[in-house]
Order: structure tokens, then C-alpha cells, then sequence
């Protein structure tokens, strides 16, 4: 063990040239989070464990999280008050670059449908959730996936066509199936409520889509890896939230 001078000025110096040698430099990543707390939870989770991997010891992210009010967001989404939204966001972007941020993470697939917004108002680099899910895709030499999420994400071209552009095929449920899924999400998932026949139906949908050539699935909102593990699948499971936060560690420790 390093002996310390009993000096306040020398005991501070000594612990300052102990931490600079055990250090790794860091970036700081802000999180626009709270869509839902639920899952932002996860990501702050899940980050802090890929840095302590990573690093080792005591290490934990240098992270900026805004965590916004999820109800009057729902009530835009459902109106589809988008621009809105986007000044929403906007705003919670410009906060944590004011705070520090180097870097942004949107923490919920659907609101990526606003990530111009965020990206206009800050100029920060924003790790954008599809193309790095696409990224873990075709590392796997997967082309043809599965895609369950909100019906916003399933069916707008704001992420769906990400996809493509990258290389993917993607398959959808059928209407009343995207339906299901997506009230799923806002009714119980988003409220903290896990549910065996909800697992179940994701299963269902799942097997439904792998039947027509699915050899992949997207967990394409936030909450739903909440619900469903890879032992819920017959095919691998592309959980957005995992992949997210990894990309996530990955610019952390970027130089």
C-alpha cells in the first residue's frame, strides 16, 4: 500500500496522482430518457455494467441523464403532434449539452422519429438506436428480420426504412397482431406490468413471423426486453435496449 504524507496538501496530491493513474478518460454521454422510466432504468443499468467490464474496479459511465414527463408525450404521440415532440426533445438535448453532454442517446426507439430535432437544435453526435440494432444484425450475417415495437415504429419509415437502407428485410405482424403488440407496450409494459399471457403472445407473433422467414427478431421498443429473453424465442433476439447501451459504452470510452 502507498504511504501518504499526513500533509493535507501532500494527502491531496498524492490521492490526485492515484486517481490519474488508475483512471480511464471517459466521454460524457448525455440520456434523454424517462420514455419510460422503465427502461431508462435498464439503460442505466446496463451502461454502468459495460463500463465496470470494460474498466474494471469501481468504474461506473459519466453520464447526463434528463428524464422527461412520459404522459403528455403519449398524449402528443397519440395526436400526432410531432413537431411538439421534437421541440420536446429539442429542448432536453440542449439541456444536457448546456450540462456537458458530448453525446446523446435517445432511450426509446419511437422517439427516434424526432432525432433531426434533437440533432438541429445541439449538433451533438446522437448514437441512433436502428442503425446500430442493424449493425448487431448483420454481424450475425442475418437479412431478413422480424420487427415488433409501437405501431409507429413497426409501420413509419422513420425507422423501418433505417433498416432497409441498411440491407435488411423486415417483416411486420399482421394488423391486428401490431395491434396487440402495441397496447401491450402502453398498457402494461410502460405501467411496470409483466405479464405471462402478454410473454406468451409476444411468443406466439414471434413463432408466427420466423414460419414466414424471420431468423431474427427486433425488440424494437425499449420495454419489450423487459418481457422477452432469448429463451422466449425460437429465433435470436435483437433486444434494442442492450444493443443501445452498448454502443453507448462504446463512445464513452472513444477517444
Amino acid at each position: 500500500m502507498t504511504k501518504m504524507s499526513a500533509n493535507p496538501s501532500n494527502l491531496a496530491q498524492n490521492v490526485e496522482k492515484h486517481l490519474s493513474k488508475n483512471s480511464c478518460k471517459q466521454r460524457t454521454l448525455g440520456i434523454i430518457g424517462g420514455m419510460s422510466w422503465e427502461s431508462t432504468e435498464s439503460y442505466y443499468r446496463l451502461i454502468n455494467e459495460g463500463i465496470k467490464a470494460r474498466l474494471g474496479n469501481l468504474h461506473s459511465a459519466d453520464l447526463l441523464i434528463h428524464s422527461v414527463d412520459f404522459a403528455p408525450i403519449e398524449i402528443l404521440q397519440a395526436k400526432g403532434a410531432w413537431d411538439e415532440m421534437g421541440k420536446v426533445l429539442a429542448n432536453s438535448g440542449k439541456r444536457l449539452q448546456t450540462a456537458g453532454a458530448q453525446g446523446l442517446l435517445i432511450a426509446t426507439n419511437t422517439m427516434h422519429k424526432v432525432v433531426d430535432d434533437v440533432q438541429a437544435a445541439t449538433n451533438l453526435p446522437i448514437i441512433h438506436i436502428a442503425d446500430v440494432t442493424a449493425a448487431a444484425i448483420k454481424q450475425q450475417g442475418l437479412t431478413k428480420v422480424a420487427l415488433l415495437g409501437t405501431q409507429f415504429t413497426m409501420t413509419e419509415n422513420f425507422y423501418k426504412q433505417r433498416l432497409i437502407d441498411a440491407g435488411l428485410q423486415v417483416l411486420l405482424p399482421e394488423t391486428g397482431a401490431r395491434a396487440e403488440v402495441h397496447r401491450i407496450i402502453y398498457e402494461e409494459l410502460c405501467q411496470g406490468q409483466l405479464l405471462d399471457s402478454s410473454r406468451q403472445y409476444y411468443q406466439q407473433v414471434t413463432e408466427n413471423l420466423a414460419d414466414k422467414g424471420a431468423k431474427g427478431v427486433i425488440l424494437g421498443c425499449t420495454e419489450i426486453g423487459l418481457l422477452i429473453q432469448q429463451a422466449d424465442s425460437p429465433i435470436p433476439v435483437f433486444d434494442t435496449t442492450a444493443i443501445h447501451a452498448a454502443a453507448a459504452v462504446d463512445f464513452l470510452l472513444s477517444s
